[in-house]
């Protein structure tokens, strides 16, 4: 089956303007912000907050200027495509944002890292289907969507539009205490590091990618940050402004407990959803009815693509670890 996978890209700008497609994950934090009554509102507002946090964050590079940088977000979507019985099938594999860092002051387009926002339909089956009806961890949990992941960063899909690798920026955990380490770096700023390896890890591991922590000057909280690569060694400053831009805006949306607090995370720090002093943002966003769209689609993922295609789907991931 590897040989015969191919995977396409499409580009949907996100912009005040953006209306999620029949096809788009209803979960990923942008396309739950662009739905409702208020969905132009909150799609100018995070754009604003992101611009905001970008420029904060350039400091010097801005010159002195509190609006030389925007951030140009487009939406990248990745289909799977392959044959199965002597019929081809098709498949929305995994959906991320991509930077644009535009210069207003010169005109300059610089490219940021993909990977914001990252998110996916078999990552909804896993762990809201999988998981949950399972007596215990699967042993080979994540392994196809990891197979998946890696098999379309090598294809030529992918490496006709990108030269660096993607960075997934998340939230930390709450079931975990992080501690820094006493090593800075100049704009993801002080690095953490948690008490033991978890099963988001694992899963992440399964792409391979491995996790760092940093908490950015002027954040409330440190971010996880997977990557294939190096972190603070494949990538430029302003690569690094445009992604925690984005995901610092986001998740201050998402997770106001932790990343909107007044206080910002100390030396050692615990994460939880039940701190109150925190600062809204002027963003509307329904955590819970995500966590239902999660359930829905991962059904969804069972019965169109894990269910009619899984003996061809165990061989793929089997030959995928044999060769890894």
């Amino acid at each position: 089956m590897a040989n015969d996978i191919t995977f396409s890209i499409t580009r949907t700008r996100f912009d005040e303007d953006y209306s999620p497609a029949d096809s788009s994950r209803l979960t990923t934090n942008f396309a739950n912000l662009a739905r409702g009554e208020h969905r132009q509102q909150n799609l100018r507002a995070a754009l604003a907050m992101i611009d905001g946090r970008a420029n904060d964050l350039a400091g010097a590079f801005a010159g002195g200027a509190d609006d030389r940088y925007r951030l140009q977000l487009d939406i990248v979507s990745a289909a799977l495509a392959f044959s199965d019985g002597g019929a081809d099938a098709e498949f929305p594999l995994l959906e991320m944002l991509d930077v644009t860092i535009v210069d207003q002051h010169t005109g300059e387009h610089h490219h940021g890292i993909l990977g914001n926002n990252f998110s996916s339909y078999l990552r909804d089956y896993d762990f809201s289907v999988l998981l949950p009806s399972s007596p215990g961890l699967p042993s080979d949990f994540g392994a196809l969507h990891g197979a998946l992941f890696q098999r379309f960063l090598e294809s030529s899909a992918f490496r006709s539009d990108f030269s660096a690798e993607p960075v997934v920026c998340i939230s930390v955990s709450t079931s975990q205490t992080y501690r820094r380490t006493g090593y800075v770096h100049p704009v993801l700023g002080a690095e953490y590091e948690h008490e033991h390896s978890s099963l988001t890890d694992d899963y992440f591991g399964r792409m391979g990618m491995r996790v760092r922590y940093f908490q950015p000057a002027g954040a409330s909280a440190p971010l996880a940050f997977y990557t294939r690569g190096d972190l603070t060694g494949d990538y430029t400053d302003l690569q690094l402004i445009g992604t925690i831009a984005t995901m610092e805006t986001f998740q201050k949306i998402y997770r106001p407990e932790i990343y909107a607090a007044n206080t910002p995370a100390g030396s050692t720090y615990r994460p939880t959803l039940n701190h109150t002093d925190f600062t809204p943002t002027p963003v509307t966003y329904d955590r819970e009815e995500r966590s239902r769209l999660g359930i829905t689609q991962g059904r969804w993922t069972e019965e169109h693509l894990v269910t009619p295609h899984h003996a061809l789907l165990s061989r793929f991931a089997a030959d995928a670890a044999v060769s890894l």
